[in-house]
């Protein structure tokens, strides 16, 4: 008998230890996972064990970069080690700490090659205005779990756009989409315009087009983790209010363009309104099972970054083309 897959999601109010096969907690923070000849590939930023302090010393920042697991049946994760490393050079833009915020990585079929975006952050490593504090950034792969080459980065549309929480997303023809909480105004909180735009990648994926649409009704919402699914697109989303945890809003439309219909809550039984205490990261299919995708979630931990901890909840397709989430503490596949 198939052995099943079981996550340990625990209590709405319990950080749970994810371990890899070596018993070491799995420190992949707002990445994704990639499906490559037989073996899911789950990557993220690795977190330094520090509280959340606001500057160089914040474990919200990564000294190490994006690192990546491996594993055949979603159950037992080995750790495949670092595919894009911070520097120890200060003059070079990988200096760590810094951020590779919500890392993405897209196959392009044509350049048979791995593609990785995220929101970069120079050392320190905080959010800014600055040149290289809100930026796009990318990097590229022959192999899934080898080391990625550094290309630089970039600021989507305009200079005047910084760029916050951003996603990567492949649709079915090939084409390839950078979408991000586009800032307008320097301050975080007031007198500034903050909305989703979605930017349709060159075909190597390697850089932004001037092709772009602004996602007017996801207004003032991070953190999206995108999905297709019978003849629409939906979008999971999270508010602006940093790491305190918040009520999601999902989004659907027939083009990946728009226009995007605010469809509300997709969280049932959420009676707090905090996602689940957590805050989403991507969205994935589970290979062989036609409508079964996951949520991926991460419940971060401000005291110490190292010990923060996943929620995966399997994703249900209603009829009327909507979809609901509900919390299990433990899930079975």
């Amino acid at each position: 008998m198939e052995q099943k897959a079981v996550f340990i999601n625990g209590e709405l109010d319990q950080l749970v230890d994810w371990l890899d096969e070596d018993g070491n907690i799995i420190n992949a923070s707002d990445g994704g996972m990639i499906y490559v000849d037989g073996v899911y590939h789950w990557y993220g930023m690795a977190f330094r064990p520090l509280p959340f302090a606001g500057g160089a010393e914040g474990g919200q920042t990564t000294a190490t970069g994006v690192v990546m697991y491996a594993s055949g049946d979603l159950q037992s994760w080995t750790y495949e080690g670092v595919i894009l490393a911070c520097s120890e050079d200060p003059e070079d833009a990988l200096y760590g700490p810094m951020r590779f915020e919500r890392p993405k990585i897209v196959y392009n079929d044509r350049t048979k090659k791995y593609v990785l975006w995220c929101h970069y952050v120079k050392y320190p490593g905080n959010h800014g205005f600055d040149d290289g504090t809100a930026e796009a950034g990318v990097a590229v792969c022959d192999t899934v779990n080898g080391s990625y080459q550094w290309l630089g980065y970039t600021r989507p549309i305009d200079a005047n756009g910084y760029v916050r929480d951003c996603t990567v997303f492949k649709d079915r023809d090939g084409s390839a989409y950078f979408i991000y909480d586009r800032h307008v105004g320097e301050d975080f909180r007031e007198n500034c315009d903050r909305c989703q735009y979605i930017v349709k990648l060159s075909e190597d994926y390697l850089h932004v087009t001037d092709e772009y649409q602004r996602l007017d009704a996801v207004y003032w919402r991070e953190a999206v983790a995108v999905v297709y699914h019978d003849g629409y697109y939906f979008m999971i989303t999270s508010g602006l209010t940093s790491w305190d945890f918040n009520q999601a809003r999902y989004f659907r439309a027939k083009s990946i363009w728009g226009p995007w219909e605010d469809m509300g809550d997709p969280c049932v039984g959420d009676t707090d309104h905090t996602t689940f205490h957590s805050q989403g990261t991507y969205i994935f299919q589970v290979e062989g099972r036609e409508n079964l995708y996951i949520f991926m979630a991460e419940r971060h931990n401000t005291g110490n970054f190292l010990k923060s901890s996943y929620i995966w909840l399997p994703i249900e397709f209603l009829e009327g083309h909507r979809l609901r989430l509900t919390y299990q503490k433990k899930v079975e596949l």
